[in-house]
């Protein structure tokens, strides 16, 4: 399974969940959270499926350097395939945060556990080789 199979669906997810959690409760910490991590998925996954569409590795969106906050860290060690998984990471922890807090399972315990899923799935691809890309038939 290659990773934007799973990343653009992650991103729709946080990105409507950010929505909504503005619209419902007016909290702009959600709004900028989830649309922000959210669109930062939704971008990498779109970059990597277009390298793949090539017949390229993107190693999860090579090209978002443009577009990253963590962008000069990203250069400076050289790893630009961890920019999704930092982001899913980054929401497993704050979200894991709040529902130890809170104890509810909506929204944090749901954002929380699909986070540290997505977060060992970009930890296999890394593992793995990222997308694998077939040989050109002849």
């Amino acid at each position: 399974m290659h990773d934007f199979c799973f990343t653009i669906p992650y991103g729709f997810l946080v990105l409507i969940g950010g929505i909504v959690g503005y619209l419902r409760r007016g909290s702009a910490a959600s709004l900028a959270g989830g649309a922000g991590s959210g669109l930062v998925l939704l971008l990498a996954g779109f970059i990597s499926l277009k390298a793949f569409e090539k017949r390229r590795n993107s190693y999860f969106a090579l090209g978002l350097d443009e577009f990253s906050i963590l962008n000069l860290a990203f250069q400076l060690i050289g790893r630009d395939e961890l920019r999704p998984i930092i982001c899913s990471l980054t929401l497993a922890y704050i979200m894991g945060k709040r529902y130890l807090e809170t104890s509810k399972i909506m929204p944090a315990g749901l954002v929380a556990t699909l986070s540290a899923l997505m977060s060992l799935f970009y930890l296999y691809k890394m593992a793995t080789g990222a997308n694998h890309i077939p040989p050109k038939a002849d």
